[in-house]
């Protein structure tokens, strides 16, 4: 079957009305988008500096600045959708049932990205404090937006999401720069108990890893068989609690043994 010329005239006019009138907008999307991608992102690095001269968290930074790139770039893109003849109300519908389903699916997620937020904007803790959260504890090593990364003392990596964290009880030891030790020490009642906490706080203040002020306390709280229990509280700077409360027991076994303080009789089992 053959095609009448004038049909195929038709055809051919109907295909360079087309081009005509949809080049231009195809040419000035594309034009739009390759500059709105490039304005983008010397927008983000202009963001990212600005907040580093803010001495804003490392964190947060890196957060925010994927935040207003993914923002911009969607707005872009129903931007360009639009120049392109495609109908916006139509595109950003689909955008928000594609969203409302995603959400449904990751509700989880969502839920520690909401939390990663609340833990970057009120900072409960920060990289490299130590803390209780969960029943774990450990050192922060990396806060994620979903995850808050701890590592212990015995070096095992912990991973903990980061709804559940700012959501639960968080102990932070190193917030306000000093913690305090607690060692219970006992002796045998037939000594100065007064005179045994002189010797005791004498030599705590000696050593160059427990604060001279709040000074360090030691007070007997508990009378047991023949003895008196002895709380010895030391104050230090946070990086050197374990230290302390290591060398606080050597302090008292020096001060007994020196002194000669006995320990608490032992008692008799018949």
């Amino acid at each position: 079957m053959e095609i009448k010329p004038l049909n195929f005239e038709k055809h051919i006019e109907h295909v360079i009305s087309i081009l005509i009138e949809y080049t231009p907008r195809v040419l000035g999307a594309i034009i739009v988008l390759i500059v709105g991608l490039w304005l983008i992102k010397r927008l983000s690095k202009l963001a990212t500096k600005s907040m580093a001269n803010r001495d804003l968290d490392v964190s947060l930074r890196t957060f925010l600045r994927s935040l207003i790139s993914v923002g911009l770039k969607v707005v872009l893109i129903v931007t360009v959708a639009g120049m392109i003849g495609i109908g916006t109300t139509s595109f950003v519908t689909i955008l928000g049932a594609a969203g409302l389903a995603v959400g449904l699916a990751l509700q989880g997620s969502l839920s520690n990205f909401a939390g990663g937020v609340l833990v970057l904007i009120f900072k409960p803790y920060k990289v490299g404090d130590s803390i209780e959260v969960l029943g774990q504890i450990g050192t922060v090593k990396e806060i994620q937006i979903f995850n808050t990364i701890l590592l212990t003392t015995d070096l095992r990596t912990i991973i903990l999401p980061n709804g559940a964290v700012s959501n639960g009880t968080i102990i932070n030891n190193t917030k306000h720069g000093i913690l305090r030790g607690d060692i219970q020490v006992s002796i045998s009642a037939v000594h100065d108990v007064d005179h045994v906490i002189e010797l005791l706080v004498e030599e705590l203040l000696k050593h160059e890893c427990i604060l001279k002020t709040p000074a360090p306390e030691v007070a007997a709280i508990k009378i047991i068989d023949g003895g008196v229990n002895l709380s010895i509280k030391p104050y230090c700077l946070s990086e050197n609690i374990m230290t302390v409360n290591s060398d606080v027991v050597k302090i008292a076994r020096m001060v007994f043994e020196k002194n000669d303080i006995k320990p608490p009789p032992l008692k008799k089992f018949y």
